[in-house]
């Protein structure tokens, strides 16, 4: 798989809202990068940078640019479809 189709998931072991996410990807074996922020200073630095100062998570950034913030799992789910990621 190219790294440009990649799916990346800013997030913490310990938030709710992360595991969710993460549990959509893994139910609908989708391959994407999870970068913890607490042990990655530069991927804080982005995920405040990308959230007007706040470390909000999960920030999920898609291949065309896009990026869903603390995403309820209908929406994700619904942008999975819309990228091609999941198949209805």
């Amino acid at each position: 798989m190219s790294e440009t189709k990649k799916i990346i998931v800013y997030g913490t072991p310990w938030c709710g809202d992360t595991r969710r996410s993460r549990k959509v990807f893994e139910e609908n074996n989708i391959d994407y990068e999870w970068i913890n922020i607490n042990n990655d200073s530069q991927a804080e630095a982005f995920v405040k940078e990308t959230n007007h100062g706040f470390r909000s998570v999960p920030t999920i950034i898609f291949p065309d640019g896009s990026i869903l913030v603390e995403p309820k799992d209908e929406i994700l789910i619904e942008k999975l479809i819309d990228t091609g990621f999941i198949f209805r």
